[in-house]
Protein backbone atom coordinates (compact mmCIF):
# COMPACT_ATOMS: atom_id res chain seq x y z
CA UNK A 1 0.00 0.00 0.00
CA UNK A 2 1.62 3.27 -0.79
CA UNK A 3 1.78 6.00 1.62
CA UNK A 4 -1.07 8.21 -0.38
CA UNK A 5 -3.79 5.49 -0.39
CA UNK A 6 -6.79 6.69 1.52
CA UNK A 7 -6.83 4.98 5.15
CA UNK A 8 -10.04 3.69 6.47
CA UNK A 9 -10.75 4.31 9.88
CA UNK A 10 -11.20 1.20 11.99
CA UNK A 11 -13.83 0.77 15.11
CA UNK A 12 -11.13 0.04 17.59
CA UNK A 13 -12.13 -1.54 21.05
CA UNK A 14 -9.88 -1.04 24.40
CA UNK A 15 -9.49 -3.73 26.83
CA UNK A 16 -7.50 -2.47 30.33
CA UNK A 17 -6.72 -5.59 32.63
CA UNK A 18 -6.28 -4.48 36.18
CA UNK A 19 -7.38 -5.20 39.20
CA UNK A 20 -6.56 -2.15 40.57
CA UNK A 21 -7.23 0.31 37.66
CA UNK A 22 -10.81 2.38 37.23
CA UNK A 23 -11.23 4.76 34.95
CA UNK A 24 -10.32 7.18 36.26
CA UNK A 25 -6.91 6.12 36.58
CA UNK A 26 -6.15 4.13 33.34
CA UNK A 27 -3.71 5.76 32.00
CA UNK A 28 -2.73 3.24 29.55
CA UNK A 29 -6.01 2.57 28.38
CA UNK A 30 -6.61 6.66 28.11
CA UNK A 31 -3.64 6.20 26.13
CA UNK A 32 -4.49 3.69 23.67
CA UNK A 33 -7.84 5.83 23.02
CA UNK A 34 -6.09 9.16 22.59
CA UNK A 35 -3.33 7.64 20.01
CA UNK A 36 -5.81 5.53 18.01
CA UNK A 37 -8.29 8.56 17.60
CA UNK A 38 -5.24 10.60 16.67
CA UNK A 39 -4.85 8.39 13.98
CA UNK A 40 -8.31 8.78 12.70
CA UNK A 41 -10.20 6.20 14.23
CA UNK A 42 -12.71 5.56 16.36
CA UNK A 43 -13.36 4.10 19.84
CA UNK A 44 -15.95 0.91 19.99
CA UNK A 45 -15.81 0.27 23.72
CA UNK A 46 -13.91 1.03 26.00
CA UNK A 47 -13.70 -1.42 29.30
CA UNK A 48 -11.64 -2.70 32.85
CA UNK A 49 -11.96 -5.92 33.71
CA UNK A 50 -10.03 -7.92 36.76
CA UNK A 51 -6.93 -9.87 35.69
CA UNK A 52 -9.20 -13.24 35.57
CA UNK A 53 -8.99 -15.44 32.65
CA UNK A 54 -12.73 -15.46 32.23
CA UNK A 55 -13.84 -11.97 32.09
CA UNK A 56 -10.83 -11.19 30.31
CA UNK A 57 -12.12 -14.49 27.67
CA UNK A 58 -15.95 -12.79 27.70
CA UNK A 59 -14.75 -9.21 26.72
CA UNK A 60 -12.35 -9.71 23.86
CA UNK A 61 -15.38 -13.12 22.56
CA UNK A 62 -17.60 -10.68 22.78
CA UNK A 63 -15.87 -7.80 20.56
CA UNK A 64 -14.59 -10.20 18.45
CA UNK A 65 -18.30 -11.37 17.50
CA UNK A 66 -19.21 -7.81 16.65
CA UNK A 67 -19.04 -6.73 12.83
CA UNK A 68 -18.66 -3.60 14.21
CA UNK A 69 -15.57 -3.81 15.98
CA UNK A 70 -12.57 -4.16 13.53
CA UNK A 71 -9.85 -4.36 15.82
CA UNK A 72 -9.01 -4.86 19.95
CA UNK A 73 -6.29 -3.39 21.96
CA UNK A 74 -5.61 -5.19 25.35
CA UNK A 75 -3.47 -3.71 27.69
CA UNK A 76 -2.43 -5.05 31.21
CA UNK A 77 -2.17 -8.30 32.47
CA UNK A 78 1.03 -9.71 31.48
CA UNK A 79 3.47 -9.37 34.15
CA UNK A 80 5.07 -12.34 36.40
CA UNK A 81 2.55 -12.49 38.88
CA UNK A 82 0.09 -15.55 38.98
CA UNK A 83 -2.74 -13.04 38.62
CA UNK A 84 -1.32 -11.66 35.45
CA UNK A 85 -3.32 -14.13 32.99
CA UNK A 86 -4.09 -12.42 29.61
CA UNK A 87 -2.11 -14.21 27.31
CA UNK A 88 -3.64 -17.65 29.23
CA UNK A 89 -6.73 -15.86 28.12
CA UNK A 90 -6.37 -15.46 24.95
CA UNK A 91 -4.54 -17.84 23.49
CA UNK A 92 -7.74 -20.20 22.97
CA UNK A 93 -8.99 -17.35 20.71
CA UNK A 94 -6.76 -17.75 18.48
CA UNK A 95 -6.22 -20.05 15.54
CA UNK A 96 -3.29 -22.18 14.55
CA UNK A 97 -0.28 -19.83 15.39
CA UNK A 98 2.86 -22.09 14.30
Amino acid sequence: MSSDTPKKPLNIAVLTVSDTRTFETDKSGATLIDKLQQAGHSLAQHSIVKDDVYQIRAAVSQWIADQDVHAVLVTGGTGFTARDTTPDALMPLFGRTG
